[in-house]
């Protein structure tokens, strides 16, 4: 028998907003024409405790995110000792220094941003006789506070990468800026998709399928542009602010 350590009240409040969070994807993919089954719903238990992270697989979650190593791999041995098994997710910065504790253990990494880290990958990866999956990070709102290529960097990047043994490119990642005005992550949603369709002409892949971006406050949008991954954190896991001042 299974020990976890959540109690029966963060398991009842994480399945009511995965619920939640399930109905509003339903809704927007049926007003964008588009099949629910499309979108994967990763949940971001990045700073919660172990047991947030339990409980929301308990409640019926598949795929699970998190934003740095250090987080991530506890929880992968805390997973690993129960026999339960998730798709785990780096969608945060991955240092190159970092690559060798993750090869293996992750379903998708996001947020590769530059090609040294992708040769990273792939040598690691190739080391242990494995298959990377991932997203190339594009910065699509020109913030200089965010990672990722410009747009216009994406297809030499794609050169110099989807050549490289034991990775598979599967698409982009993007992340939308704080709205200023009404609509502005749409439009960088919107933009992002119109690249990813010009990329898969470019590159001829079959593996070519994952568009990531969209979070909790603006995932509605992102589902409209056509996201296939949505990466949510407070919508299901709650305000992560007591944890982070710890």
């Amino acid at each position: 028998m299974m020990e976890y350590d959540f109690d029966e009240q963060l398991q009842k409040n994480l399945a009511e907003n995965i619920a939640r969070v399930r109905s509003e994807i339903r809704s927007c993919c049926i007003a964008a024409g588009r099949d629910p089954d499309e979108v994967t719903l990763i949940g971001v238990s990045k700073v919660f405790p172990v047991e947030y992270a339990e409980a929301a697989v308990v409640s019926g979650l598949k795929d699970l995110g998190e934003n740095r190593v250090q987080e991530l791999m506890p929880k992968i041995e805390r997973f690993s000792s129960l026999d339960i098994d998730v798709n785990w997710h780096l969608i945060g910065t991955l240092q190159k220094n970092k690559v060798k504790y993750i090869v293996g253990k992750t379903k998708l990494i996001h947020s590769v941003n530059t090609v040294e880290l992708a040769e990273e990958i792939s040598k690691r990866s190739a080391d242990n006789n494995v298959t990377t999956r991932i997203l190339l990070q594009a910065n699509v709102s020109g913030e200089e506070t965010k990672h990722g290529f410009a747009p216009h960097e994406l297809k030499r990047a794609l050169d110099n990468i989807s050549d490289l043994p034991a990775i598979e490119v599967c698409g982009l990642m993007t992340m939308a800026p704080i709205e200023t005005y009404e609509g502005e992550a749409r439009e960088v949603f919107a933009r992002t998709r119109v690249l990813f369709d010009d990329l898969a002409s470019y590159i001829h892949s079959d593996s070519w399928k994952v568009l990531s971006m969209g979070m909790s406050q603006d995932y509605k949008s992102a589902i409209l542009e056509g996201a296939t991954h949505i990466r949510i954190g407070t919508a299901i896991f709650g305000d992560r602010s007591k944890y982070v001042a710890m």
